[in-house]
């Protein structure tokens, strides 16, 4: 299979759709996986940079829009989801492609991992306290208990704060100990990641935030909101300010530069996220030949449709 991977605002959904073109003109047909957490929700398009149904290039897209926004995505699902259509799309004779910026998504697919257990009763005491006493005090929480899992999930993220948490109370070991294994492959795979100088990715994703508000996010979300948002659509990173805008709690401008801000935040997180892939073939978002190169990796040096 292929993966692409890398920082929002980086062009991945366009490579993965070249990657594609590329394959079949060497006659290889291919389908394309979702890896955006955010892409899984019905309705959430603007926000999320959803690729249209009319710029698909007619390839196959699995797994966006399986999910209301009342729903609350779980990677433990997404994990079984995907690997069964990567099999699917395996036995046919077909590439799998999966792109997106979700790195403990991607990671559950790619890498050998087994789900920590769940508690529910554990699981619905820190969300009344997450909502009871707000995310920085989890947050604050889990850095005294788990200093690396802190770091890496980051501080407005409440949903896996409250993951982390949950599995440290019923194991008694951190929550890192459970983070997928890099070193080895649930199945053979070419890894591309699409890298930005961070002086030139910063600019990229301020105007793709206020582009999201010129778009309409907040007629998506006035639309939205009459038939409910679930804890983590209402937590998305631009959904949450919209709202907050909406209800007056926030001027546009305050909106604005808040998402944006938390936008770019969570671009360095990818970036360490994905820094930590072995044998993760890198690819400069603004390389005009990188297409090219991305095809040369898959196919292999002989031409021909190569093991990982």
């Amino acid at each position: 299979m292929v993966v692409v991977v890398g920082a929002t605002g980086t062009g991945k959904s366009e490579l993965s759709l070249n990657t594609a073109d590329g394959l079949a003109r060497q006659g290889i047909s291919s389908e394309i996986i979702n890896a955006d957490a955010m892409q899984l929700y019905r309705g959430m398009d603007i926000g999320t940079a959803k690729l249209p149904l009319d710029q698909r290039r007619g390839i196959p897209h699995h797994l966006l829009d399986v999910l209301d926004p009342t729903d609350d995505a779980s990677v433990a699902q997404y994990q079984t989801d995907a690997r069964r259509i990567i099999r699917q799309i395996q036995s046919t004779g077909r590439v799998p492609i999966m792109v997106g910026g979700s790195g403990l998504y991607v990671s559950s697919v790619i890498h050998d991992f087994q789900f920590p257990a769940r508690d529910p009763e554990v699981r619905a005491r820190l969300e009344a306290e997450l909502d009871e006493l707000g995310v920085g005090l989890l947050f604050q929480r889990l850095q005294q208990r788990d200093a690396a899992a802190a770091h890496s999930i980051g501080a407005s993220n409440g949903r896996r704060i409250v993951r982390a948490l949950e599995v440290i109370e019923i194991t008694g070991e951190p929550f890192g100990a459970g983070l997928p294994e890099e070193k080895k492959l649930w199945t053979p795979a070419h890894i591309l990641g699409v890298a930005a100088p961070r002086d030139e990715l910063v600019p990229r994703l301020n105007a793709r935030v206020q582009q999201m508000w010129d778009s309409g996010l907040l007629d998506e979300v006035r639309e939205l909101r009459p038939r409910g948002l679930g804890v983590t659509a209402a937590r998305a990173i631009g959904y949450a300010q919209a709202i907050e805008q909406l209800d007056g709690t926030l001027t546009e401008a305050d909106a604005i530069e808040q998402t944006a801000a938390l936008t770019r935040r969570y671009a360095r997180r990818q970036v360490g996220w994905f820094k930590r892939y072995d044998h993760c073939h890198w690819l400069q978002y603004d390389d005009p030949e990188r297409a090219e190169r991305a095809l040369s990796i898959v196919m292999g040096e002989n031409g021909t449709h190569g093991n990982a």
